[in-house]
């Protein structure tokens, strides 16, 4: 029981770390990425679907991507997906692939996006202080209904602190690692 609480908090902890990773994924730096394209969507014979089941996105050098529709008759459609997103990207079509090329950030630009970084890593801080939160509500739960000792509960409120505190400790790092590779130039 006890194990399974702890168990449910660490998995949702981790579900919250990839979250942010994805989040964080689709903030654009100065290097090309095939991610940076997933969140633009197409419509592909009817229906909206992403980039990435449309058209094959790879990194042609460190500041262009290239697309290449499945479909050729596609092209212009996903030209036009790529001009309309809100990334200000202008795509360069030559023959059947296109060329993306990403522009140099500014610097008033980096600074907004580090910005938005620090909030995507402030909301999953307190995401984990929620689980944490649910995970110490279960244990009292247990406490209630004298299926465990105060002391036992005390001390899983020390386990579920620590695991906690080591999630939380990611979030700073990957929150570090991506304001640095902004910063880049």
């Amino acid at each position: 029981m006890i194990e399974d609480i702890l168990k449910d908090t660490d998995e949702r902890m981790d579900k919250t770390l990839r979250a942010l990773r994805s989040e964080l994924s689709k903030i654009r730096t100065g290097r090309a990425h095939p991610s940076l394209l997933e969140h633009v969507s197409v419509e592909y014979y009817g229906s909206q679907v992403p980039l990435n089941q449309a058209a094959n996105i790879t990194v042609l050098d460190a500041r262009t991507l290239g697309v290449a529709p499945w479909d050729k008759s596609m092209t212009g459609e996903i030209e036009k997906a790529i001009l309309n997103s809100d990334l200000g990207l202008n795509p360069v079509t030559t023959g059947s692939v296109m060329r993306v090329p990403l522009p140099a950030l500014t610097e008033e630009r980096r600074k907004e996006l580090t910005r938005v970084v620090r909030s995507e890593a402030e909301k999953a801080r307190v995401a984990l202080r929620n689980i944490r939160r649910d995970a110490n509500h279960d244990m009292k739960d247990l406490l209630k209904e004298k299926l465990i000792t105060e002391d036992e509960d005390r001390r899983q409120e020390d386990r579920i602190q620590r695991i906690t505190d080591a999630h939380i400790k990611d979030v700073e790092e990957i929150l570090k690692g991506k304001e640095a590779e902004l910063m880049e130039i």
